[in-house]
């Protein structure tokens, strides 16, 4: 029999934002959602659990490297450029698959208690980190790393991606968790040929290609100096075409916006590592006039350092208002639908990031318990929304469900333990300190 979730607001995440009062969400014996809306009409019989609180999607979190969870605070006033090649490459070229496997763990525990269902992954050894998001029960979009580096050699690292897409499929896992696509990393790390070489590999297999644009204002100088813009490069290379994610996405001129909205190319905003990494802001409110999808990502835990999507979902709409002196560049249920709706389509998903019939019922169950609101639900619906964006966050998450499964009850994870994950991960953490 289905589940029915009832609960004295349920947020559809459809493209209006709406609030339903008294709704439901009939999750299907397979996993997906069958009825989304007022209780009074829910259809046939099913198994009724009464939430006090607001229903919605899961959040999905565009941009993140989340084994890094056992870096976290390596290096951490430094500038970009710097953190990566004097702290964190080192440090990575030393991370075993099973380090990597206990990174992601903690992670993907972390996450699913802020309420955040998939993650957009870029990083190595995804047969691990598939194993990984299955034991906690999450969904992710696993991009193999490609770069070239010491420890890496990018034709391994892209021939592995292949290799793993051609033998499991795309997707796979209990209601399709895992989806397999493309890392590599930059323009600046890659030359011209190797980015060929991934685009074609993922046009053929239609995977996504995950990669990081126009972070710092100087990672890609000589790109610049050479093609005038890494999308230009892109563009002119053919890289475009598919399914393509452009991490940061911070230093654009109106040519590089244009030739992201040309090109369906949908950019993953991180505003929290942006802040903290002072790699500058974005042009958000830019981006979304020309029609260029955008998401939220949190980035790697050891530059933002958490991988609360909450905190993003604020600051994007803090540093969009402080850098155009406007107060409505965006406003709550814009930011509300960059981290649900949003991030589905950015990475070219109709099945998740949104409360609709025949998605996989990816539903997290924020308690309304709070000082936030002290005035309960019974608000206006901007007021409500408000009070969720800006007063709420993480810690009113209360139960999350993936797939129909629940993977967090009462704020807790169900299938891992979370004082287990934090002594594995931490045990790595320990022993990369004493290595030096």
């Amino acid at each position: 029999m289905r589940q029915r979730l009832r609960a004295p607001i349920v947020l559809p995440c459809d493209t209006a934002c709406s609030v339903l009062r008294d709704a439901v969400v009939d999750i299907e014996e397979d996993g997906r959602i069958g009825y989304v809306g007022p209780f009074a009409s829910a259809p046939g019989e099913a198994t009724v659990t009464e939430l006090a609180g607001i229903l919605l999607p899961g959040l999905v979190n565009a941009h993140a490297h989340t084994p890094m969870t056992v870096l976290r605070g390596m290096g951490g006033d430094l500038p970009l450029l710097r953190w990566l090649q004097d702290v964190i490459w080192p440090a990575e070229a030393k991370l075993t698959s099973d380090d990597m496997y206990a990174g992601m763990v903690l992670g993907s525990v972390e996450m699913l208690r802020a309420g955040v269902t998939t993650s957009l992954e870029m990083y190595f050894n995804l047969d691990r980190l598939a194993e990984a998001v299955l034991a906690t029960g999450a969904r992710a979009v696993l991009t193999g790393g490609v770069i070239e580096a010491p420890g890496f050699t990018w034709r391994k690292l892209v021939d592995h991606v292949s290799s793993m897409i051609d033998t499991r499929g795309l997707r796979f896992g209990p209601g399709d968790r895992i989806e397999i696509g493309y890392g590599p990393h930059s323009a600046y790390t890659l030359t011209p040929e190797v980015l060929v070489e991934v685009a074609e590999a993922a046009r053929a297999r239609d995977a996504l290609m995950h990669i990081h644009v126009a972070e710092a204002a100087l990672e890609d100088a000589a790109q610049r100096e050479a093609h005038g813009s890494v999308p230009r490069l892109l563009e002119s290379l053919g890289f475009f075409g598919g399914r393509v994610v452009a991490a940061h996405s911070i230093h654009l001129s109106d040519e590089d916006i244009a030739i992201f909205a040309a090109n369906g190319v949908g950019v993953a905003h991180c505003p929290g590592s942006n802040a903290k990494l002072a790699s500058g802001i974005a042009r958000i409110r830019d981006l979304r006039e020309a029609g260029v999808n955008v998401a939220l990502g949190t980035d790697g835990p050891a530059s933002n350092d958490d991988l609360d999507l909450w905190e993003d979902i604020r600051l994007a709409a803090m540093l969009a208002r402080l850098s155009t002196l406007d107060a409505s560049a965006l406003v709550a249920p814009d930011v509300l639908l960059m981290a649900t709706r949003g991030g589905a389509a950015v990475l070219g998903r109709t099945d998740i990031g949104a409360l609709e019939t025949g998605r996989w019922a990816d539903v997290v169950h924020v308690s309304t318990d709070a000082p936030a609101f002290s005035s309960g639900v019974d608000v206006p619906d901007v007021q409500l929304l408000s009070n969720l964006v800006w007063a709420a966050g993480a810690r009113q998450v209360q139960d999350v469900w993936v797939a129909g499964d629940q993977v967090v009850s009462d704020g807790e994870t169900t299938m891992v333990d979370r004082a287990e994950a934090q002594a594995a991960a931490g045990e790595v953490t320990k022993r990369l300190l004493a290595a030096g």
